[in-house]
């Protein structure tokens, strides 16, 4: 269980508080993110009208996930939204997938990683609420049906972050511990492997999936 739970960290102080930085989590998600980047040049870099395998791979995820947004939202607001959400379901994927490769550890495993995503996205729809509605509508539907609902409202629009985020986490970290569990009591043989590919692949590409469309539902619940 050591194994989950330890995580590497380094803190430092700044005007007499202590600020905390999970070194490991850090590390894979830059890692993460220099993948994608490289994935975005080499996608990119020639583009021509018979693809190669990157410019395939990069043309199915705008072309699924600008469909998806669309759908959510209308054409004009799916152009403005559409490349964080794709950027979303990309960083997700890739991170979920980080433990499949030795040496490697999902960035997801570390609570501050979902629970940031979670607030970003929780920014942004209600950012785009009150883009679209004005603040004066946005706030008045705190009060539906009755004024004094409001705070009933909110918790429910805070509950939303943990919700999406723990889901995540969760999921992410049960993988582990059945996949560590499992290990320790047939050494490691055929099965872990197995479980190893199901929960990292499987499995989160799935959580990446479902975190990424409950974010578009937040952000269309919140235009319309």
């Amino acid at each position: 269980m050591e194994d989950i739970t330890h995580i590497p960290q380094l803190t430092l102080q700044l005007f007499g508080f202590d600020l905390v930085f999970n070194t490991y989590t850090i590390l894979m998600t830059w890692i993460v993110m220099a993948a994608l980047i490289i994935f975005a040049f080499l996608a990119t870099r020639k583009v021509a009208f018979v693809p190669n395998l990157f410019q395939v791979v990069g043309e199915m995820f705008v072309s699924t996930f600008y469909g998806l947004t669309r759908d959510a939202l209308d054409d004009a607001l799916a152009k403005k939204y559409f490349p964080i959400i794709c950027s979303l379901f990309m960083f997700l994927v890739l991170s979920n997938w980080m433990g499949t490769f030795p040496k490697l550890e999902e960035p997801t495993k570390d609570l501050n990683t979902p629970l940031g995503l979670g607030l970003l996205g929780f920014f942004i729809a209600h950012y785009a609420g009150i883009k679209a509605k004005g603040f004066k509508k946005y706030a008045k539907e705190y009060c539906e049906p009755m004024f004094f609902m409001a705070p009933l409202n909110v918790i429910g629009e805070l509950s939303k972050v943990v919700s999406i985020s723990f889901r995540l986490y969760g999921n992410m970290v049960g993988g582990a511990i059945i996949i560590l569990v499992v290990s320790h009591l047939i050494y490691s043989l055929i099965l872990p492997p197995f479980l190893l590919c199901f929960f990292n692949l499987f499995i989160g590409t799935i959580q990446a999936f479902v975190f990424t469309m409950l974010t578009l539902v937040y952000i269309s619940v919140q235009v319309k």
